[in-house]
C-alpha cells in the first residue's frame, strides 16, 4: 500500500532543545534509579519520572482506554537514540507501545514535559528489540503529553483511517509473534480485526471497491496470523474457526486450507479433512507438506496400519484425486533350486549308508 510517510526527525536532532539537562545527557542510570528528586510511578521503584515542566494547574490526566498523542525520544545508557517520534499516537491499554510509556502517560498532565527512567521489565525485557536495544536494557525517555481524547469508534472513521490503524495493530501483533509472545499477538490481531471493517454504524458498506479489496486483504493476513498464534497456544478449536473465517473471504487460500485440513484430521473429522486437503493439493500440487499430511490422514483412516501408501496423481481434467495403491509383494514359496539341492543331499546320504552296510 502506498502511503504518505510523515517525515520524522533525524536521530541527531533533539526534540527538546530547551530541556537538555545533565540527567538526560550524562548521569548514570544507577544514579537516576537512586535519585531522591525522582518520583516512583510503580511501587517496585523500577519506573521513575522527573517532571521538567509541569502542565497547567487543573490540567487533565489521561485515563485507561483514551487515545493520547506524545512527543517522545528514548536512549540507552550510553545515550544512543533508539526511539524517537514527534507525534506518537496510541490508546492506553491496547499494547500499541511498551508498558513504560502507557504507565507514564497516565501519570502526566496536558503539556507536561518529563524524564522517564524505565527498567527493562517495563520496556523490552529479556529479548530486547533487534537490532538496536540489547537484552535487559533499561531506557531513559523524554516525553511531552500533547493531546488527550476519547478513542474513536472504528465504524465512524473513514475507511483509509481504519486501514492505517488496523495495519498498525496487525504489525504490532507480528512484533509479538516474532518474540513468541503469542497471547499478546492474539490480542493485537483481534483489535486489528475490530478496526479492519468497511461497515458503518448504520450497517451499510461505505467503502469504494478498491478500499473493500484492501480491507479484505489485510483481514485475510490478520486472520491467518491469528490462527497461527492460536495454534501456538494450542487453541485448536479457535484456530479452526479462524481458518474457516479466512476461507469465507478467500476460498483458495492454501495456507488456511492446509491448516484447516490438518486440524480436522487431528480432531478425527477425516472426511472433511480429506476434502479440504485435496483442495489445497489441487492449488499447490508440489507442496510437500500437503502430501505428508494426506499420507498421515490415510494412515489414520486405515486404523494406524501403514500397509498402504498415499499417492496423488493428476487425473483427466482439473481434479486431483488421492487413491490407495497396494504395495506389491513377491509371492511366498520355496525355491525349486532349494528343493533339488535338498533331494540330492538326501540321496547321497542314502547311498553312503547302503555301501557301508554292505561292507560290514
Amino acid at each position: 500500500m502506498d502511503e504518505d510517510v510523515e517525515e520524522r526527525p533525524s536521530s541527531e536532532e533533539n526534540l527538546f532543545p530547551d530541556f537538555v539537562v545533565e540527567q538526560w545527557t550524562s548521569s548514570s542510570f544507577e544514579e537516576l534509579f537512586m535519585a531522591q528528586d525522582w518520583h516512583d510511578i510503580t511501587d517496585d521503584h523500577l519506573l521513575r519520572k522527573k517532571v521538567l515542566k509541569p502542565g497547567p494547574q487543573q490540567a487533565l490526566h489521561p485515563a485507561w482506554g483514551q487515545e493520547v498523542t506524545v512527543k517522545m525520544q528514548g536512549v540507552l545508557e550510553d545515550r544512543t537514540v533508539v526511539e524517537k517520534d514527534s507525534k506518537l499516537v496510541f490508546v492506553i491499554g491496547e499494547g500499541d507501545v511498551n508498558q513504560a510509556l502507557e504507565e507514564c502517560a497516565m501519570s502526566m498532565q496536558m503539556e507536561e514535559i518529563t524524564l522517564l527512567l524505565a527498567d527493562s521489565q517495563f520496556a523490552y525485557g529479556l529479548l530486547g528489540r533487534e537490532p538496536d536495544i540489547p537484552t535487559w536494557a533499561p531506557l531513559l525517555y523524554q516525553l511531552q503529553l500533547l493531546d488527550i481524547k476519547e478513542k474513536s469508534d472504528p465504524l465512524t472513521l473513514p475507511v483509509p483511517d481504519r486501514i492505517r490503524i488496523g495495519n498498525q495493530k496487525r504489525e504490532r501483533g507480528n512484533f509479538h509473534f516474532q518474540r513468541e509472545e503469542y497471547t499478546l499477538a492474539v490480542r493485537a490481531y483481534c483489535m486489528a480485526l475490530d478496526v479492519l471493517t468497511t461497515r458503518t454504524r448504520d450497517g451499510d458498506n461505505g467503502a469504494l471497491a478498491e478500499e473493500e479489496e484492501e480491507v479484505q486483504d489485510y483481514r485475510v493476513k490478520c486472520l491467518n496470523n491469528l490462527a497461527a498464534s492460536q495454534l501456538k497456544l494450542e487453541q485448536h478449536e479457535e484456530a479452526l474457526h479462524t481458518s474457516r473465517d479466512v476461507l469465507f473471504l478467500d476460498p483458495t487460500n492454501v495456507k488456511s486450507l492446509f491448516r484447516a485440513g490438518k486440524l480436522l484430521s487431528d480432531m478425527g473429522e477425516y472426511k472433511e479433512a480429506m476434502e479440504t486437503l485435496k483442495k489445497a493439493l489441487k492449488l499447490e500440487p508440489s507442496t510437500k507438506a500437503i502430501h505428508v499430511e494426506l499420507s498421515k490422514l490415510v494412515k489414520r483412516q486405515s486404523g494406524g496400519k501403514d500397509t498402504r501408501t498415499f499417492k496423488s496423481v493428476q487425473m483427466v481434467g482439473d481434479s486431483i484425486a488421492p487413491f490407495l495403491a497396494p504395495s506389491i509383494k513377491k509371492p511366498s514359496g520355496i525355491s525349486w533350486k532349494f528343493l533339488l539341492g535338498a533331494l540330492m543331499v538326501a540321496l547321497g546320504s542314502l547311498v553312503t549308508s547302503v555301501v557301508l552296510t554292505a561292507r560290514n
